[in-house]
């Protein structure tokens, strides 16, 4: 069995996000398409236009669903590193 490294939520999403940022648009593309089911990003996607009655800023709306997304990939990530079987398929 592989050693996997111990970070903490914190380093571990700081890890996550500078991988994130240095993705290609098919990279990206790739991740979500085998990471996220679709009706995960449909809901994604109606939040945003069901988000308008919330107490948020107009900058928080519109970022409301991209954050949605990268809270859900660092979860799948998370659930991943936890269970070792998961890297042997």
């Amino acid at each position: 069995m592989r050693s996997v490294p111990t970070l903490t939520h914190s380093e571990l999403a700081l890890e996550f996000s500078e991988i994130f940022r240095e993705l290609e648009g098919d990279e990206l593309e790739e991740v979500i398409e085998k990471n996220v089911p679709v009706e995960t990003l449909e809901f994604f996607r109606s939040y945003a236009s069901c988000s308008e009655s919330l107490p948020l800023s107009e900058m928080a709306r519109d970022k409301a669903p991209n954050l949605m997304l990268m809270g859900y990939l660092l979860r799948v990530l998370e659930e991943r590193l936890l269970s070792p079987q998961s890297f042997d398929a």
